[in-house]
């Protein structure tokens, strides 16, 4: 029998031997796992495991579904340095030739324990959240997830880890999950459950903020800000009382809690990207160094702690019977996206605005942008809604370019529109006795409980609405997850007092989006975004609208802007032509270069500048009633 014979009669061994691999951990005893995050400014984390087991076939497994990215994301590629010890000797493991993220091995007889370690290899410029960038220079930002094993088939509620921590000398750090003992060289946690660690990141850091946020109520709050730079991690007065402001209104929102307590983890450098995962007790936070300084940075992220936070209740306690999975091997189901992240991200800019981070005028602006951007998504055609959240496997790690016609994640701001009409709906059903806060406190509530899981199916969703308010609820969402338009659901911004238009005036949050992403956004005249010269991908159009004047002029995402009118193109210069061109007759002329050919496109659009705002249309004003403070005014802290 050849080499490759006997590998795959040892792999088919193991697979037939596979109802006794868990087995093969000795009833309840723990896992332990030691980190040491010492060379994590070299972007390499260090892991040590050891599995009580008996002698015997034994399969381990790597985190591959990764809950808050509902996609199997887990960062394999970067998973190093393996080996398994048993008995004080070396054994051979054996990857799954069909599941690269199991492996196998065989643990020799008298072996009591079996010893694993490896290192996990951080990217040091992640340009998409699911590349799991996880270090830099000053701090980094401990999944559990990234040097994980556990016995295949075990339920994760079934699992108890023992976790130890080693940080770089000097470091600080936050988490949610319980300590044990805190020696200063080391931290021990107290024993959790899987389930619990993994959903249990820490943050640590040469710059690392602790602001407690609930002034000795219960249970606690708090915030820990890792920055890259001292001064990056300084949160003003009036911010904290903004975050105090928002746990005083979730309190008013769903009346009841299902935490021990909780943490924000706030990490602040520009080596990372840009992202927010929900955790039950707490939440991963990562925005520009800048955040807590720049107004534009700010105004970008105005709703990221308070979405990330609402995910507590929905998709953490409350969760979509497709998400709710017994391990991270399983594969998750997004057909319920549109509420678990889309009424987040509905009630993440609401209660942005009633928590003080948003002015009524910054609300508006916000909602128009969304509004109007979803409004001319010619992808709708022929891909529903719904179809957005079942692909979400694959739609988070696009590419930009085509992104209108491809469609993308849209079930995160079109549901917004979707949640803000039913709110509307039950305002006017109950003569405004009820909304969906009504909702939330029925369907998220409760009573306070420690972190726990309650599934619910789409036939929950609208039972617990027609209990609030008698409505036809089903075809309600049914028509507007299926939906092919044209255009986006505006119905809510109408019922709530306010219409869709546009003039010449820039959107402040389209300004803040530009001038953060360094993008040139003509969409709603010319039909493109361009990247600002000098920028990451310099000068390339990241997207041209289908049907809009650019793409009938025959210019297309991926080429990249040289020149307008003649003239090498800046931003200025690009809006400048814009509005020359108003009223007149010349057509516009870009210089576009597509790989290495240059081509001069005329386009014929005479429509001026065009942005996006809200304007009353004389119904009666709720978008401002439902942006209303409903908590007691948190006092300002004492000095």
């Amino acid at each position: 029998m050849n080499k490759r014979s006997w590998s795959a009669l040892f792999v088919s061994l193991l697979i037939l031997s596979f109802a006794d691999s868990v087995q093969a951990q000795t009833a309840n005893k723990p896992i332990r796992i030691a980190v040491d995050l010492r060379d994590a400014t070299k972007y390499i984390f260090h892991a040590k495991l050891e599995f009580p087991t008996k002698e015997g076939p034994l399969t381990l497994v790597y985190p591959k579904w990764i809950p808050g990215d509902h996609a199997p994301t887990g960062p394999i590629l970067d998973l190093t340095g393996l080996k398994f010890r048993a008995g004080g000797k070396k054994i051979p493991w054996l990857r799954d030739d069909v599941d690269m993220y199991a492996f196998h091995c065989k643990v020799p007889a008298g072996a009591e324990t079996l010893e694993v370690s490896l290192d996990y290899l951080s990217p040091t410029a992640a340009q998409s959240a699911w590349e799991n960038s996880a270090a830099t220079s000053q701090l980094a930002l401990l999944n559990w997830f990234l040097v994980m094993l556990y016995p295949q088939g075990a339920k994760s509620d079934d699992l108890t880890y023992e976790a130890r921590l080693r940080l770089p000398a000097g470091w600080k750090y936050g988490t949610a999950l319980p300590v044990a003992k805190d020696s200063g060289d080391e931290i021990v946690f107290q024993p959790a459950s899987l389930t619990t660690l993994m959903d249990s990141p820490v943050i640590a850091g040469a710059y690392l903020r602790t602001i407690e946020l609930s002034k000795g109520e219960q249970p606690e709050h708090r915030i820990h800000i890792a920055a890259d730079s001292a001064a990056a991690n300084e949160a003003t007065p009036e911010q904290v009382l903004h975050l105090r402001q928002l746990v005083a209104e979730t309190g008013a929102l769903f009346g009841a809690r299902h935490y021990r307590r909780y943490d924000f983890l706030l990490s602040l450098t520009d080596n990372m990207h840009v992202d927010g995962v929900e955790h039950h007790e707490s939440s991963d936070n990562r925005a520009g160094e800048r955040m807590l300084h720049d107004p534009m940075v700010l105004e970008t992220q105005m709703d990221l702690l308070p979405h990330e936070f609402f995910h507590s209740w929905n998709g953490k306690y409350r969760r979509p019977e497709g998400l709710a999975t017994p391990d991270y091997q399983a594969p998750m189901k997004g057909d319920l996206l549109w509420v678990y992240e889309g009424l987040t991200e509905y009630y993440g800019t609401i209660l942005a605005a009633r928590s003080g981070f948003w002015t009524p005028e910054g609300l508006r602006e916000t909602l128009a942008s969304q509004a109007a951007y979803l409004n001319q998504r010619p992808g709708r055609s022929w891909r529903d809604l719904q179809d957005t959240a079942i692909s979400v496997q694959f739609l988070y790690s696009a590419r930009p370019e085509g992104s209108s016609w491809r469609r993308g994640a849209d079930y995160y701001e079109e549901s917004t529109l979707i949640w803000l009409e039913a709110d509307t709906i039950i305002r006017e059903k109950t003569q405004g006795k009820k909304s969906l806060d009504d909702f939330c406190r029925k369907f998220h509530g409760g009573q306070n409980t420690p972190p726990s899981i309650v599934p619910y199916t789409f036939e929950d969703v609208v039972a617990a609405m027609q209990e609030i308010a008698p409505y036809d609820w089903r075809t309600f969402f049914t028509e507007r997850l299926t939906s092919h338009g044209p255009g986006a659901p505006l119905g809510g911004l109408e019922n709530s007092g306010w219409r869709l238009v546009f003039n010449d005036t820039m959107n402040e949050h389209q300004r803040a989006e530009d001038a953060v992403g360094h993008t040139t956004d003509v969409q709603f005249s010319l039909g493109i975004i361009v990247h600002d010269p000098g920028s990451e991908n310099s000068d390339e159009i990241s997207d041209v609208i289908p049907g809009s004047p650019a793409a009938q002029a025959g210019i297309a995402p991926g080429m990249r802007l040289v020149a307008v009118n003649g003239r090498r193109w800046t931003p200025e210069i690009l809006r400048e032509a814009i509005r020359q061109a108003k009223g007149g007759k010349e057509p516009m002329e870009l210089l576009v270069e597509n790989a290495e050919y240059f081509h001069t496109y005329r386009i014929d659009y005479h429509g001026g500048e065009r942005y996006p705002h809200l304007e009353r249309n004389g119904k009666p004003d709720l978008l401002s009633e439902i942006a209303k403070m409903k908590a007691p005014a948190v006092p300002v802290a004492k000095e």
